[in-house]
């Protein structure tokens, strides 16, 4: 029972941190308004980790402060990797790695720049997932009109639903096989178990086809370098270096940074 109580918690202490993240007119009124006005917004969220945290301890009473801090930095080791695997993290940054790849550029941008990038895009991407989810259950649990597993049972129906969408049925039809699983009626019958791996693995099918289609155009270009150096003899110039101009010439006039984000968020418009 303790364990179950503490991954509930875990999936609340998620929840909690993505609305925060995304709650612009709390972050603002912070930001800019006094004290006095913050002070309403800290004590509901203080309130409802309090609440999450009691009913973790199993006598309704909230732990200490010290177990308190080790349940969370505990939980920040964990939190990442529901991030990446639950969201539109993970096809972004693929997709931007071999970007930068086919430009010839191994350090330009820099790792923590597309990270910046597929980050503020993935939050771009699920706000109207996150909206859902503060609005129908992080709020509502703050307030004390719903227990924790109602908000943690809405929080996972929402990332559920956005999962489902993009995932291919191909993909699903292998892990249930794997899984021995009965056929599902309708897509939310599918459990997290089979719906998680068959998520990742069509985003990792969807990435690598976006990143084909995207380098395609500069592999033609190190084609026609090489063999025109080599046409001239000039053997020992490498064709990277007489190559990448021109591919930074023809990214920089279609303007393929608008079009790259554009139509990774396109990709997940259903």
């Amino acid at each position: 029972m303790r364990t179950d109580r503490l991954l509930k918690f875990a999936a609340v202490a998620g929840l909690v941190v993505g609305a925060l993240a995304l709650a612009e007119p709390a972050l603002a009124q912070i930001a800019t308004g006094p004290v006095a006005q913050a002070a309403p917004g800290a004590a509901q969220t203080s309130g409802a980790l309090t609440q999450a945290l009691g009913e973790v301890s199993g006598n309704g009473r909230p732990l200490s402060l010290s177990l308190q801090i080790l349940i969370l930095m505990s939980l920040l080791t964990v939190l990442p990797s529901l991030v990446l695997m639950m969201t539109s993290f993970t096809r972004i940054i693929i997709v931007l790695s071999i970007l930068r790849q086919g430009l010839g550029l191994s350090q330009t941008p820099p790792n923590q720049v597309l990270v910046g990038l597929a980050l503020f895009l993935s939050l771009f991407i699920m706000r109207p997932a996150i909206d859902e989810i503060t609005k129908s259950a992080y709020t509502p649990y703050g307030q004390g009109q719903i227990s924790i597993e109602e908000a943690v049972g809405r929080s996972a129906k929402v990332f559920h639903g956005f999962m489902a969408k993009q995932t291919r049925e191909t993909d699903l039809k292998l892990f249930s096989g794997l899984a021995k699983a009965p056929a599902f009626r309708t897509a939310a019958d599918i459990p997290f178990s089979i719906l998680l791996p068959a998520f990742v693995t069509s985003e990792l099918k969807t990435a690598f086809q976006i990143g084909f289609m995207i380098f395609l155009p500069f592999l033609i270009i190190d084609l026609v370098v090489a063999s025109t150096l080599m046409a001239l003899g000039m053997m020992m110039l490498s064709p990277t270096i007489i190559s990448m101009p021109f591919k930074l010439l023809l990214f920089v006039l279609v303007d393929g940074w608008a079009l790259t984000m554009g139509s990774l968020a396109g990709s997940f418009a259903t």
